[in-house]
């Protein structure tokens, strides 16, 4: 049975493994009866994306018995292109009169969008168009959570959700003086789209004025980085929380812990993530309620007043400070490798449940997690996160996908690769394949995942060896 609540004009639906049920003064709300838009027997998907978020969504979308003709982006990795047929058309913007009719003429019926950088480019409202099709993902108003940090931080304040405090600035002269204002620890944002890189995190004022003369003065991260955002620095574990929202329902999914640095031991520049697992034991009930009362529903209220109809995946990174979980950043689509690991431990019919999202019937879905554990550790190529090596052969995904007892599992989700001239997968990217494992607990799916990695080769090849290493060490540390 699934916990449901009303809490400012939305219905928070929970997950039974994370939360307990609870009413918030109000009566149980019964799932609707009615079925305006069912999703058809035979559905054909089209999925938007290249990387590894996008080949963990296909993986699954492949294993539901609803599943027609699913379509592949056309430069989709090899894993994706394994699973689907490839798109003939290009996602180009200036292309959308041929797309169009190429989503007609394969009568697509739904369209999964992983990557922010299309919700940035309004894709959900160029090809939403019910009940001949639906779109999997938020508008490029609802997106600008993601596009815009300094819009995004104008929206929780006014909603009164709890953040780091912090300023933004277009010009260099006022972002030294304040950081020369401050003697507390600061972290420097591009407000825009930087694939997970557009953060620094600073020890002193050394390093916030240098991040902040490289992406004012420099341009460092390009129009990406003219608006900035300088904010006080939390301290505390930090949590992936993604929820599925229709407009009016919210369903949060099992928390995650990702691990941006590129160097075991969280050193080095930040990435777009080295690994991640699932469930994490830092989001407890109590954790969890508090996020969803104090960060969910307040956000997303917050749009409605903005009349924006927010549908997709909402994903906060949280940080857990001793006042309580605050809101470090908003997504507005599945985290990569956050996905990887929760696919891994879906169970239920993914392209209904998406389906349900998109045309505001998230009430009706019927889906949970498996009890185990699920860890991906992402292998790299030489170079990532400045300028990866591209073009070595990948080998060893069979062998690494073989490890394992029959309780447990193994999948190599691609990420960054391409078919090279002999036929053959070769890197094309920085974050090369995602090898997720699905164990009893933590430390033997770390383990495992950590030990089928390196069975993956290919010159430069790299990858944290501790990926869940920070609550098992806090573990440990209670046991004695």
């Amino acid at each position: 049975m699934v916990a449901k609540l009303v809490a400012l004009g939305f219905v928070a639906m929970c997950n039974p493994a994370q939360f307990h049920a609870r009413r918030n003064g109000t009566a149980f709300m019964s799932k609707s009866k009615s079925n305006p838009l069912p999703c058809p027997a035979k559905c054909n998907v089209f999925i938007a994306g290249t990387g590894g978020r996008e080949h963990a969504l296909a993986w699954k979308l492949k294993q539901s018995p609803r599943i027609g003709k699913l379509w592949v982006d056309p430069k989709a990795n090899v894993g994706l292109r394994q699973l689907g047929e490839v798109c003939p058309q290009s996602l180009d913007p200036k292309n959308k009169f041929h797309f169009k009719r190429f989503l007609e003429k394969e009568s697509i019926h739904l369209i999964v969008v992983g990557p922010e950088t299309l919700l940035a480019a309004g894709f959900a409202d160029q090809y939403h168009d019910p009940p001949k099709r639906l779109v999997f993902g938020p508008t490029q108003s609802a997106s600008k959570l993601e596009w815009d940090k300094a819009w995004c931080k104008q929206v929780l304040r006014s909603a009164g959700v709890p953040m780091a405090e912090g300023r933004s600035f277009t010009q260099l002269e006022a972002a030294l003086n304040y950081i020369n204002s401050r003697e507390d620890p600061l972290v420097v944002k591009a407000t825009g789209l930087c694939a997970g890189k557009g953060v620094t995190v600073c020890a002193n004022k050394i390093e916030a004025i240098a991040a902040a003369t490289a992406a004012l003065e420099k341009k460092s991260h390009g129009d990406a980085g003219s608006t900035i955002i300088i904010e006080e620095r939390l301290h505390g574990q930090e949590i992936s929380v993604l929820a599925l929202v229709d407009g009016k329902t919210i369903w949060m999914l099992d928390a995650c812990q990702d691990h941006k640095q590129v160097g075991e031991g969280d050193i080095g520049p930040n990435t777009g993530g080295m690994g991640a697992y699932s469930p994490t034991p830092l989001a407890t009930n109590e954790v969890l309620h508090m996020i969803e009362r104090d960060v969910f529903v307040p956000t997303l209220d917050a749009l409605r007043r903005e009349e924006i109809d927010f549908r997709g995946v909402l994903f906060a990174g949280i940080i857990l400070t001793h006042g309580g979980p605050k809101v470090l950043e908003f997504n507005c689509r599945f985290g990569d490798p956050e996905t990887q690991s929760l696919m891994a431990r879906w169970k239920g019919d993914l392209l209904e449940t998406l389906w349900l999202t998109a045309s505001g019937q998230l009430d009706q879905a019927n889906f949970s997690f498996e009890g185990a554990t699920s860890c991906c550790v992402v292998v790299c190529a030489q170079g990532y996160p400045s300028k990866p090596r591209v073009g070595d052969t990948i080998s060893g995904m069979d062998a690494a996908e073989n490890l394992g007892a029959s309780n447990q599992k193994i999948i190599c989700f691609h990420a960054g690769t391409s078919l090279g001239s002999a036929g053959v997968a070769v890197t094309s990217g920085g974050r090369v394949i995602g090898v997720t494992a699905v164990a009893a607990d933590l430390q033997k799916a770390s383990a495992l995942a950590t030990q089928a990695a390196s069975h993956i080769h290919f010159e430069g090849a790299f990858f944290r060896r501790d990926i869940g290493s920070r609550v098992l060490k806090s573990t440990l540390q209670s046991k004695r």
